[in-house]
């Protein structure tokens, strides 16, 4: 039990000093994720300033505030708090025999990197596809993934705005991708999440992009608005659930885009009920279900 206990303690502390280090420039600049956030957001935000999709959205669109500070807290503070947790997860499946190996399918580490790279990227985002998916198909998990779509005006800083919750679904999965890989993480793995921070930042950003034929790879501002759209067609639960890729969406026919003004209704039915403050949200799920308009 002791074992566990520091497991819990020693996680906690090393991710809460390499944050700290961070912010104080004290580790490489390609593994600095604090600052690396700030600057991508500062580079999409200038874009929508200088290139507006919805010219009628303010600067400071609604919530622009507490979709900064969702980006701190689920990317830092959360990931401070839930540290320990998922090292103690560790040291059980290594008293139990689990390895990053037990599900093996390929192993990448005699590949080329670029190779590597590209491997790593493609099959965690088809993860993240499936599991947002998931998220929209099954009542319990929507209730905690209602706090991302109840955003009324599109921005960068929207990307991260979700319940702590999808934190705790999205994880697990993400490790099943990486030990499908052989429990393999390429050394330059900085290079595929940058790249992920950007593409998501991008695709809520008020910017209009769709990418010219490449739309049918990389997921865009213009597809991922109507993921957000209050209205969906008739019979579906949700459409275009791409994250880094479209890619899935076009293979398993998910994909709408109707038109691309840019003047869709966001939100969902009965969002009116969701709490508009980050306390009332972080416990949204959790509280006696509120009857929905």
């Amino acid at each position: 039990m002791e074992s566990y206990l520091d497991a819990f303690l020693n996680a906690i502390a090393g991710t809460l000093n390499w944050t700290w280090k961070s912010i104080l420039f004290d580790v490489p600049w390609y593994l600095n994720y604090f600052w690396g956030l700030i600057l991508i957001s500062l580079l999409v935000w200038l874009l929508e300033i200088l290139f507006p999709w919805r010219k009628q959205q303010g600067v400071f669109r609604k919530d622009f505030w507490l979709d900064g500070f969702y980006m701190f807290f689920n990317f830092f503070l959360f990931a401070i708090a839930i540290s320990g947790i998922y090292k103690m997860l560790n040291v059980l499946f290594t008293d139990l025999g689990i390895t990053a190996n037990s599900l093996a399918v390929i192993n990448l580490s005699q590949w080329p990197m670029w190779s590597q790279l590209l491997v790593f990227f493609v099959v965690l985002d088809f993860v993240q596809w499936f599991t947002h998916i998931l998220l929209h198909k099954f009542a319990f998990l929507w209730n905690f993934h209602k706090v991302h779509h109840s955003v009324k005006e599109m921005g960068f800083a929207a990307h991260l705005r979700y319940h702590w919750m999808e934190n705790i679904f999205y994880k697990p999965l993400k490790t099943f991708g990486v030990m499908i890989l052989g429990g393999f993480e390429p050394e330059q793995a900085y290079v595929v999440h940058f790249i992920a921070i950007t593409i998501g930042h991008l695709n809520h950003s008020n910017i209009k992009i769709t990418w010219g034929p490449l739309k049918y790879l990389f997921n865009n501002p213009v597809m991922h608005l109507y993921h957000h759209a209050y209205s969906l067609p008739k019979g579906v639960f949700g459409v275009n659930f791409g994250i880094s890729l479209s890619l899935w969406d076009y293979l398993f026919k998910t994909n709408y885009i109707p038109e691309e003004s840019g003047n869709v209704r966001l939100g969902y039915p009965g969002d009116e009920s969701l709490p508009k403050n980050f306390f009332g949200q972080v416990i949204h799920g959790f509280s006696p279900k509120r009857k929905e308009k």
